[in-house]
């Protein structure tokens, strides 16, 4: 994850955003005991940075829920009429090259990725980095195919690439995921102003 082009796991967590609770030498969690660990805690978002610190975020705000559901519903609109891939909500966690377990806002992944993956692994948190994610105002992965970072507040958009460029974008109308997601292109009127 990046925020600001910077790796998440050397930043400090900010107040507010996730309690931060720092395990090791104490407590190594093993894959089945992290995933475990979250099973049984189904009403909190945990997720695992790379160096087993892990992380409990609290629930977000009535805006920024409508912004995620409507971000969520164009990928996933686009995702089932394009039919290459599987959308991801925020509730699905993906297990990165690195060993953390970080769960974006939005994610996308082709098929012919997915379909490597045995039952077991489908259900459990997938051990694949996302092709595609979106995060609304918190960071995006830097190690997968196209990243957007949606700052609402601004109205920009910040597209990452697998080269480590950060493109942004003052406003736009629109933004499209070619050539990650040919065809989609996401309309920002309803996450720039809340319908309600």
């Amino acid at each position: 994850m990046v925020v600001a082009d910077r790796p998440l796991d050397v930043l400090p967590m900010q107040t507010g955003w996730a309690l931060v609770l720092r395990l090791r030498p104490a407590i190594d969690l093993t894959r089945e005991q992290f995933f475990h660990f979250c099973q049984l805690n189904p009403e909190v978002r945990i997720e695992r940075m790379a160096d087993g610190d892990i992380a409990t975020m609290a629930p977000t705000g009535g805006e920024t829920s409508a912004r995620n559901l409507r971000l969520s519903a164009q990928v996933g609109a686009w995702a089932d009429a394009d039919g290459s891939g599987v959308a991801f909500d925020s509730s699905a966690g993906f297990e990165l090259p690195d060993g953390s377990v970080r769960s974006p806002d939005v994610a996308w992944v082709r098929r012919a990725r997915l379909a490597r993956l045995t039952a077991e692994e489908k259900r459990r948190f997938l051990p694949v980095c996302p092709d595609f994610v979106i995060e609304l105002s918190s960071p995006s992965d830097s190690v997968t195919r196209l990243g957007w970072l949606i700052d609402p507040d601004h109205r920009r958009v910040a597209v990452y690439r697998p080269d480590g460029s950060v493109v942004w974008h003052e406003q736009p109308a629109t933004i499209a995921g070619d050539p990650v997601l040919p065809g989609f292109v996401l309309h920002l009127a309803g996450i720039w102003e809340p319908v309600w």
